[in-house]
């Protein structure tokens, strides 16, 4: 086999395996759309959440909520996520620690947006709301970067709460491709969401 027949060959499997890594989970539909995400393969969690469940113990925990989010939950989320937005400053981790992918709660400096996805969800849980039906998601913004937001389970589907917006919107009006999510049943893993944005 010369190379460019070995090539090609590589080039072709590559996209085989990536058919299959890519495909994407299956959703529960709704009239308006897929209304939740549906994420049941295990993946690698991402960088900077090493460490983040023993530092920050509610980010990781359960407390058994069978019930999904209810309407005063979605009001009280949409509340915390426009005070959150308004009141911490936006700033790079290679700015604030020299380094990326610091994952922690904002400074007085303020955070990125992982850190406002922490603050969110803490405020959160403190109000009341189960800490399952809070989730930490990594996706592709709509210029393909990295972002982080928090996805809110309610009865009607998966909204989530953004530091680029303070409207709540459902996961499938964002536009976002989603690649991972926090495990609603073991908060302490990942699984692969691989839906929305690029993966539609």
């Amino acid at each position: 086999m010369d190379l460019r027949s070995c090539l090609s060959y590589v080039a072709a499997v590559t996209l085989a395996c990536l058919a299959v890594v890519l495909t994407p989970t299956p959703l529960h539909a709704s009239a308006d759309g897929e209304s939740f995400i549906q994420a049941d393969k295990p993946i690698a969690p991402p960088d900077g959440f090493a460490g983040l469940c023993d530092r920050y113990r509610w980010a990781c925990a359960r407390n058994g909520g069978g019930n999904g989010a209810s309407s005063d939950d979605v009001k009280l989320a949409g509340k915390i996520n426009r005070q959150v937005n308004r009141s911490t400053h936006s700033i790079s981790d290679r700015r604030q620690y020299g380094r990326e992918e610091v994952w922690a709660l904002p400074t007085a400096r303020g955070g990125d947006c992982e850190d406002f996805v922490l603050l969110k969800k803490r405020e959160l849980i403190r109000h009341g709301v189960a800490p399952e039906r809070l989730l930490i998601a990594t996706v592709l913004d709509r210029k393909r970067g990295s972002h982080a937001v928090l996805v809110l389970r309610t009865d009607q589907g998966d909204m989530v709460l953004d530091n680029v917006r303070n409207q709540i919107l459902p996961w499938w009006r964002t536009g976002y491709s989603f690649i991972r999510i926090q495990n609603p049943s073991r908060p302490t893993q990942w699984s692969a969401a691989l839906v929305g944005g690029v993966f539609r």
